[in-house]
């Protein structure tokens, strides 16, 4: 039973370790797109998509 104890422990570190790497890279990941400037808009394709009519 104990060795199936550390062996979860292992597991919850391993599964802990991972999300926060997750973390990291997505927050890394955020602020390289932040960083980059917004691309420019294709000639003739509108701004803004037209809002809906309602009907």
């Amino acid at each position: 039973m104990l060795v199936y104890a550390i062996f979860m422990t292992d597991k919850d570190d391993k599964q802990a370790r991972l999300a926060e790497a997750l973390r990291a890279n997505l927050r890394k990941r955020k602020a390289q797109a932040r960083a980059q400037p917004a691309p420019a808009p294709e000639p003739g394709a509108p701004s803004e998509p037209d809002a809906p009519s309602g009907e």
